[in-house]
């Protein structure tokens, strides 16, 4: 059986790259090699670039392969792990699309909709789905400070609303330090989100889709050392991450249900990853992410091992079902 080639494509414009790249190498541990080409491409503004055998090899963007000692390589598949644009917002799969190169992630509307938090949130409001009060700042509009403080109360988060939850987030507390706060959330994004604090339990559950349906991952719980779960909690270890939580058996159905639910709402592909507050025993949408981390000891490696899966296997089924779907 020839092998299929499988671009593991990571990098990105957005200060996302540094985790992209992590998690562009513990795919790569991941995915079967004994039925895989793997080769990780990665797009920056500059190149795009494949690295094969210690080399770094021009991406042609009109077919996406590449020439490598007088060979002309062609991918079947694309597996997308970019965090932040253009692999997290919709422009590299509206690419893989107009190329029929099938891919791991959801497609351009869904992941358009997910990466603004203001206004996946908004619409998934509409369906019942508990968000927690929020306003959307626009660079250049004219906003006030003290009626966002009165609408939102204290404490409240001011984040980048389009991008990865890593960069440029902040827990306000007085009202004296929220235009810093905003300043500083613009220099990762031209739209700032400020979301009112919701006291409780922070979980996390990931889901994905292959021909034998959906499946729901355990949920976990996130205990961080920090004042919230930011950068050097997610990446530098000031985290405990428990799974499964420890919550009911009733209340981690009722957050895996959701799961389910919002995956469909938002008509989203491969691995999701849904993130949630407890508040009053009732879950709070704070996220949906559709490009996951995916190094070694990230959520959704830890769900599917507490799933008594392997991970092998769970990218394997996933890349044959999308690529079936195209190619069939």
């Amino acid at each position: 059986m020839t092998k299929k080639n499988i671009a593991v494509v990571w990098g990105g414009y957005s200060s996302e790259k540094e985790v992209s790249e992590r998690s562009a190498q513990g795919m790569y541990n991941f995915l079967d090699k004994s039925i895989y080409n793997v080769i990780k491409v990665c797009i920056d503004h500059n190149e795009w670039t494949a690295q094969l055998y210690g080399k770094s090899y021009s991406i042609n963007k009109n077919d996406f392969s590449f020439i490598a000692e007088g060979k002309h390589i062609k991918f079947d598949f694309a597996y997308i792990i970019i965090h932040g644009t253009p692999g997290e917002d919709g422009p590299l799969q509206g690419y893989f699309d107009m190329l029929r190169i099938p891919y791991s992630s959801s497609g351009l509307l869904a992941c358009a909709l997910t990466f603004s938090k203001y206004t996946c949130n908004n619409f998934l409001k509409s369906f019942g789905i508990n968000v927690a009060n929020s306003i959307l700042i626009r660079q250049n509009n004219q906003y006030n400070t003290q009626s966002i403080v009165e609408e939102l109360k204290l404490p409240l988060f001011v984040k980048p609303n389009i991008g990865g939850s890593s960069f440029a987030i902040t827990k306000v507390k007085e009202a004296i330090n929220l235009q810093d706060a905003i300043n500083e959330a613009f220099t990762e994004a031209d739209e700032v989100l400020v979301e009112s604090f919701i006291d409780g339990t922070e979980v996390t559950c990931g889901c994905y889709k292959t021909e034998k349906g959906k499946t729901v991952l355990p949920v976990t719980e996130i205990v961080t050392h920090n004042e919230f779960f930011d950068y050097e909690a997610k990446y530098e270890g000031q985290v405990d991450e428990i799974t499964p939580a420890r919550i009911s058996l009733e209340l981690t159905h009722q957050i895996q249900q959701l799961t389910l639910k919002l995956y469909d709402l938002v008509g989203a592909k491969g691995i999701v990853r849904a993130d949630y507050i407890i508040s009053n025993n009732q879950p709070v949408l704070l996220e949906i992410n559709t490009v996951p981390g995916m190094t070694e000891t990230s959520f959704i490696p830890q769900q599917v091992e507490a799933a008594n899966l392997n991970i092998t296997d769970v990218l394997t089924e996933i890349i044959e079902y999308e690529y079936n779907k195209i190619k069939s």
